[in-house]
């Protein structure tokens, strides 16, 4: 009592001691809070149809840029590049509409991959195709070697998928273990971001910035109770760059530069335009019967199990930005086995690569807060209207490729922390999950620099054998980022140190044992639950 009152010399006194609530540390959410609409709360009409829209906007960028990396290899023009743009949108659309109906009923836009590239350029080499002299007839041929790698690659999805295998498998996968998954899911992208925008710096760059500031600055300043400027800032920037950039075009500002510069700043050089068709409907085999190679089959399975696992994490992203409960394992399985349907139709219509989960649209979902499962839905919609219509969706899909690569920059970092916000169920304190984190994420960002780098330099990867298939098998596994972080994350997760008892709450498996069976948490029930009374068709669940 004597020492309060003597030794303050005017200044006040000391501070008064911190409340109690302010030195708890945030309280775990296993839905993420903030959510505008989630799964089954859709918005308005009005505004889903823009959101919805919104969606088709950011999948036509790898939409377009698969084509238009792949088809002239394979010996095709414009008009082909344009059929192929139409088809993989068709495709596109219907399963996003199964996957949502009958899959994961997540709001999951499921587009063309990138992680099928590798595969699908081994097939254009092959020297099978080398003899064909007229370049539209080695298209159709080479597009057809590349359907009958895709048709025997979806029966691995397929199979892992709806026997229950893959329930089997995440049943072990922790917090823990899907932090560096989810999150390289979405940083493991960054060549596609920045590297893009750099590509014409006028047009990138402030796409970028235009997208920050309505998506991030205008709401608080405007401090408006309608979500306007963020949740349609992807149409307000990209409108108001793609004039922009059209300007600088008609106005000759690119009239003498290196015609690599002028691919990528000008707005009329897609050639997807004038080459589109006014209507046409793609059907399936409509570049003739499928043709079927041992080697390539092989080498497409292992990338359909690369993209099983990316999806996987990516999967996991969009629970989470939908504010929906930890995905149950039967319910990722079951969404498995319809991406393996997704790459079938992908082999039957013919689209020159495989089908995954879109991981832009992933992070749109946080961009804009609406994880609305009928939001998703009206995108398919408009994915299959702009496909038939092709003349209308073909100057959407002419957005030039530095404004995607901006809108890249920003939803593939909402993935990667989608990721990170699994450490939140984890303790940081141990060394046991501090080596595992530092240790896969490490690994998984450095094993792919090396295998990209090698073969960058030497034109083939570190593995270099008389069989290509088998050296496209490993260069595919070993080149994704996600796949790497993810396998050795839950391997260790699973082996080290399992038997000690603060193992299970230091890796956070103890927060999803609730989420591990489908009926466990009614919440589970209402995201997941199949329309039509169709859950009885699925034991698994």
């Amino acid at each position: 009592m004597a020492v309060g009152g003597g030794g303050g010399g005017g200044g006040g006194g000391a501070a008064p001691p911190p409340k109690q609530d302010e030195l708890q540390p945030h309280p775990v959410k296993d839905q993420l809070p903030n959510i505008s609409y989630c799964i089954t709360s859709p918005p308005p009409w009005p505004e889903a149809i823009l959101l919805g829209f919104q969606h088709y906007l950011v999948m036509l960028g790898t939409t377009v840029i698969i084509p238009t990396a792949l088809v002239p290899q394979m010996g095709g023009g414009n008009e082909e590049k344009a059929k192929v743009v139409q088809t993989i949108l068709f495709v596109s659309g219907l399963n996003t509409l199964f996957q949502t109906l009958f899959g994961s009923r997540l709001p999951a836009v499921i587009g063309a991959s990138y992680t099928f590239v590798v595969p699908t350029i081994s097939i254009i080499l092959a020297g099978r195709y080398s003899n064909t002299v007229d370049p539209h007839d080695r298209f159709k041929q080479t597009m057809r070697g590349t359907q009958g790698a895709l048709i025997v690659a979806s029966t691995l999805q397929i199979v892992i998928g709806f026997s229950g295998l893959w329930r089997n498998v995440t049943r072990y996968l922790s917090p823990l273990s899907a932090v560096p998954l989810v999150a390289l899911a979405g940083f493991g992208l960054y060549e596609l971001g920045f590297p893009g925008v750099a590509k014409c710096i006028e047009i990138g760059l402030p796409q970028l910035i235009a997208l920050i500031i309505f998506s991030q600055y205008i709401p608080h300043i405007l401090h408006s109770q309608r979500h306007v400027f963020d949740r349609f800032a992807v149409i307000f920037s990209v409108i108001i760059v793609w004039v922009y950039a059209h300007l600088l075009t008609v106005g000759g500002a690119y009239k003498h530069s290196p015609p690599k510069t002028q691919l990528h700043c000008r707005t009329d050089r897609a050639g997807l335009v004038g080459a589109a068709p006014w209507i046409r409907v793609p059907y399936p085999f409509q570049w003739g019967a499928p043709t079927f190679d041992a080697g390539e089959a092989f080498a497409m399975m292992v990338a359909s199990f690369v993209a099983l696992v990316e999806s996987t994490g990516t999967f996991i992203a969009v629970s989470r930005y939908a504010s929906a409960t930890p995905l149950p394992p039967s319910i990722l399985s079951r969404g498995v086995g319809w991406q393996g349907i997704a790459i079938l139709l992908d082999g039957l219509f013919g689209t020159a690569s495989g089908s995954t989960v879109s991981v832009e649209n992933a992070g749109l979902l946080a961009l804009t807060r609406v994880g609305s499962r009928r939001v998703v839905q009206i995108s398919a919609g408009f994915m299959i209207f702009f496909s038939v219509l092709g003349k209308f969706g073909a100057v959407f899909a002419s957005i030039p490729a530095p404004i995607v690569a901006a809108l890249y920059c920003l939803f593939f970092a909402y993935v990667g922390s989608a990721g990170l916000s699994f450490l939140q169920f984890c303790n940081l304190n141990s060394f046991r999950t501090k080596f595992i984190l530092g240790f896969s994420i490490f690994m998984g960002l450095s094993v792919p620099q090396y295998f990209k780098e090698y073969t960058a330099v030497a034109s083939y990867g570190p593995v270099h054998t008389n069989a290509r298939w088998f050296n496209d098998m490993i260069n595919v596994m070993f080149s994704s980022e996600a796949f790497v972080a993810g396998f050795v994350a839950f391997f260790l997760d699973n082996t080290l140190h399992r038997k000690d008892s603060a193992t299970r709450k230091d890796r956070g498996y103890h927060w999803w044992d609730k989420f591990r069976s489908f009926k466990t948490d009614t919440r589970s029930e209402e995201f997941y639950s199949l329309p039509f009374n169709l859950n009885k068709f699925f034991p698994s669940v």
